[in-house]
């Protein structure tokens, strides 16, 4: 086998993607807290045409991890600044409007509310409850894994 040159090293490397990658090799796309609504005025918020056209695929998110509403969850709550308060601990404390709820893949231990994570997973647009608990969301990933970052 010829040497590799640095040159077409070099070439190859500038060539890929900057969004991360899964293990089946497949590439998300990224996705922020701000693009997730557009505000129709008097009809409030929908869901931005990124969201929509996003719908079903894999996407990467980064944000902070808010405290599990139980110790054994199978979901927690990503969201656009950290959280230290359990929202539904103190009835006095808002929940962030930009949330997304994140369905694990697997189990993963949980990590303190101000460490800055990037979660991949399937995005999954509508309500949906959650059996177990109740929890309604309405804009979740499913099948996700987190990294800290």
């Amino acid at each position: 086998m010829p040497p590799i040159r640095r040159r077409t090293l070099l070439a190859t490397l500038a060539a890929l993607p900057l969004t991360p990658r899964l293990a089946s090799g497949a590439t998300a796309s990224n996705l922020g807290f701000s693009e997730l609504y557009v505000s129709r005025g008097a009809l409030g918020l929908e869901f931005s045409e990124k969201v929509n056209t996003l719908n079903g695929k894999t996407v990467a998110v980064k944000g902070f991890m808010a405290p599990p509403l139980k110790a054994e969850a199978s979901f927690f709550v990503l969201t656009r600044e950290p959280v230290s308060l359990c929202p539904f601990c103190d009835s006095d404390k808002d929940w962030p409007t930009d949330i997304l709820v994140v369905y694990l893949s697997r189990d993963q231990a949980f990590v303190q509310n101000n460490q800055t994570i990037e979660v991949t997973g399937r995005l999954e647009v509508g309500v949906k409850v959650d059996p177990e608990t109740r929890f309604l969301s309405r804009l979740r990933l499913v099948e996700a894994r987190f990294r800290p970052i």
